[in-house]
């Protein structure tokens, strides 16, 4: 006799400010040594939380203990209030979505192709939306126009973007983003950080590893600044941007200053030319 895995379902929609993600008191180990100590941090929905912090601080490394990809040592991670665990991949799958900071693929898949992967999880489900999720993540990422081109043929901004309507296709409540800005021009970094706040707004949650701190100031409603496998702050950037802090975290003199134009802060490293 056979036994039938029960269907998945997805997750109910989440109440403004609801933790979606949790780590606590998260030990990891890699490589035989730890990348994160003691960690605790929440990623409610509604919000977008910026991972900062300087080379090997953990940032992805955190973004992947709350994703369940990477196992912990000690503490636990909680997501939509279960332990990591506890939750089979399908289920996972329809609760979380996960940008990782490269995207490759050993197949030529068309861009169209790789977007509708995004609805992989909804398969067994019966949805009758896919297309107008992938067209709608395509137009967002403004990747529609060469929906028809290898994958293997763009450039390092086109498939960055291309892997992020994949993401979005998914339609998960959780968005964890590694870098998504690191090979995009300017405009693209700010479309991409309008599409992480847009995403909040309909109240999803957002986690998004930033080496910018310009734009974890503009877009971010918290921040979390890791040093060494700790977080050293959290809270909201105008809060917790210090130039004090910033500036032992960095290692490297830093400026925080009032925007001329809009209520936020603009961060830069102090520069003696």
């Amino acid at each position: 006799m056979r036994l039938l895995r029960p269907r998945p379902t997805p997750p109910p929609p989440a109440a403004p400010g609801e933790v979606l993600a949790a780590a606590e008191g998260l030990r990891v180990r890699l490589g035989g040594r730890d990348v994160l100590r003691g960690v605790d941090v929440d990623v409610r929905a509604g919000e977008v939380l910026a991972l900062v912090g300087p080379n090997g601080a953990g940032k992805s490394t955190l973004l992947g203990a709350l994703a369940a990809d990477i196992p912990a040592a000690e503490g636990v991670v909680r997501i939509h209030g279960r332990p990591a665990p506890q939750w089979s991949a399908p289920e996972l799958a329809l609760r979380r979505a996960v940008l990782p900071q490269a995207a490759a693929l050993s197949f030529p898949f068309s861009v169209e192709e790789v977007v509708r992967m995004g609805r992989a999880p909804w398969a067994a489900l019966g949805m009758e939306d896919d297309d107008d999720a992938v067209a709608g993540a395509m137009a967002a990422t403004e990747v529609g126009g060469f929906a028809a081109r290898p994958f293997s043929a763009l450039s390092g901004g086109e498939r960055a973007r291309v892997a992020l309507a994949r993401v979005l296709a998914q339609r998960a409540p959780l968005l964890l983003l590694d870098e998504p800005t690191a090979a995009l021009d300017l405009k693209h970094q700010e479309l991409v950080l309008r599409l992480c706040r847009e995403r909040a707004r309909a109240g999803d949650a957002v986690v998004v590893v930033l080496h910018d701190l310009g734009l974890a100031a503009a877009y971010a409603h918290r921040v979390a600044i890791l040093r060494v496998g700790r977080i050293s702050a959290d809270g909201p950037p105008a809060e917790v941007f210090s130039e004090e802090l910033l500036s032992e975290v960095y290692d490297q003199p830093v400026d925080v200053l009032p925007h001329p134009r809009a209520d936020t802060i603009l961060v830069t490293p102090r520069r003696n030319l």
